[in-house]
Order: C-alpha cells, then structure tokens, then sequence
C-alpha cells in the first residue's frame, strides 16, 4: 500500500500541473456561476428541466438544475479529459517506459493511476455543486425548497440531499472514467482516448431516447445518471439508486479489468 500511495501522490501532483486539468475543473466550476448570471439578467427559467421552476426559491436548487444540463456531455467530458489521457499520455511521451522499467510493481502504477483519476473525477462534481449552492445561494438565499414529490424541503435536509446526490451522481460517472482508462491503456492515443470515451458517454445517451428500447432503458449506462432523483422524492425511491450502484459497477469493473491485464503485460519496449 505503501507503493500504491506514493505513486498516488505523484499522479496527482502530475495532474495538477497539468492545464487540461485545470481547464476541466474551472470548466465545472465557472458554468454554475455563470448559470446563476443569466438567470438573474432574465426573468424566464428552465420550467420544462425537473425542479428548474424552483430555481430562484433557494440556492440549493441551482446545482441539482446545473448537474441535469451537463449530464449529457459536460462532465462526462471533464472525465473524459484525464481519464483518457492518463495513460496515453505517457506512452506517446515515452516517460511510460521508464516508469516501468524501475522497480514500481506495474500493478501498483494502474491502481495509483486510477485512483488519481478517480479523486479528480470526485473533486469536479463536489466543487460544481458547492460552487453551485454558493452562488445560487448569493442570488436567492439558502432556503428551503419543494422536492420532486411536492413536499418542503428544509436548508439543513437539501444540503445533505445534495451531497449525497451528488456522490450518487458520481457513480456512473466513474464508469465512464473507467472506460476513459480502458480506452487510454489499449489504444495509447490520448486524443482518441478521449473522443472515444465521450463517444462512448453520448452513445449511452442516444440509444436511451430511441423508440423501442424501453426494455433495455433501465440498464443503460446513460440512465444511471438519472438516479439520485430518487433522492428528492418522498418517501426516497431506492430501486434506481441500487440499481444504479450494482450497474455502473459492472460498466466500471469490466473495462478497469480489462485494461489492468493489458498494463500488466504492456510491452515495453514497443512504447
């Protein structure tokens, strides 16, 4: 574990010197802001977006609003930025073959480079979301709100709502960070790394909204991000978030064990 920690550390400390992660995180942060602006400019709302005509009661709605519009592909996006990249990156520079070449157990660089892409995957939700409530909260105030099913919601309860909302959120948008993993371990093309992930995010999306696949809706990928509305609803509907939890799994699980097989028997001196 030792091992496993100080590359962790030194995965970070890459990351955070890096302007793609940089530009993803203020990305995350700067669009609830800049919702907040244009809805205090205008006077109309996102009526026809689940509590969106809730929007100006509390500061607490904003990042549940803000968090259903970039589902589809903004933070998906964000993920896919460093997940993509995190290893292909290294291969096209060549500084993969000489951190496997010293005495690093190569297991322990995936798990250290998974985790860093994890925890970054974490810090953009968390910080659009609280980014959210205090600029939401700014314009409006840290109020109660009405919940999907109606009913009032104290400050103290949305708040707790929330981040817990948001780490259910988080989830599935792991499992498309894992795919980001797969894709940069496999095709050591950052670039396509990165396309193909968010490709990946929008065909889940897209396939969940045509006729006919009903059946299979439900075990979309694409789904799951719907499932912390369960959260906001009373008495709390926990059939999507369970669901959610053993299905992103699965999505996340396949493709990490794929790419952990592939990384173990990398061959080095074709890098």
């Amino acid at each position: 574990m030792t091992g496993v920690a100080r590359i962790y550390r030194w995965e970070i400390a890459k990351l955070a010197a890096q302007k793609r992660t940089l530009l993803g995180l203020g990305g995350a942060s700067i669009v609830p802001v800049i919702f907040v602006v244009v809805l205090q400019i205008q006077s109309g709302g996102p009526n026809d977006v689940p509590l969106g005509r809730y929007i100006r009661d509390s500061g607490l709605v904003t990042p549940f609003v803000v968090l259903l519009f970039m589902s589809i592909w903004g933070l998906p996006l964000i993920a896919a930025l460093v997940a993509g990249d995190i290893v292909a990156a290294e291969s096209h520079n060549g500084t993969l073959k000489t951190i496997l070449t010293r005495s690093r157990d190569r297991g322990q660089v995936f798990v250290g480079k998974v985790l860093a892409s994890f925890t970054y995957t974490t810090l953009v939700v968390f910080a659009m979301g609280l980014i959210g409530v205090a600029a939401g909260s700014i314009a409006w105030g840290f109020n109660p709100f009405t919940s999907l099913s109606g009913t009032r919601v104290s400050a103290g309860t949305g708040f707790a709502l929330l981040l817990v909302s948001l780490a259910v959120y988080l989830v599935p948008l792991l499992a498309i960070a894992s795919f980001g993993l797969f894709l940069s371990t496999t095709t050591r093309n950052s670039a396509g790394s990165v396309v193909g992930t968010l490709m990946w995010a929008l065909l889940m999306q897209l396939i969940g909204v045509l006729p006919g696949t009903e059946t299979i809706r439900p075990y979309l990928l694409g789904t799951q991000f719907d499932a912390w509305h369960g959260l906001l609803r009373t008495p709390t509907d926990w059939s999507p978030i369970v669901r959610a939890l053993w299905l992103s799994a699965l999505y996340a699980g396949i493709p990490l064990a794929v790419a952990y097989l592939v990384f173990l028997r990398r061959d080095v001196a074709g890098d």
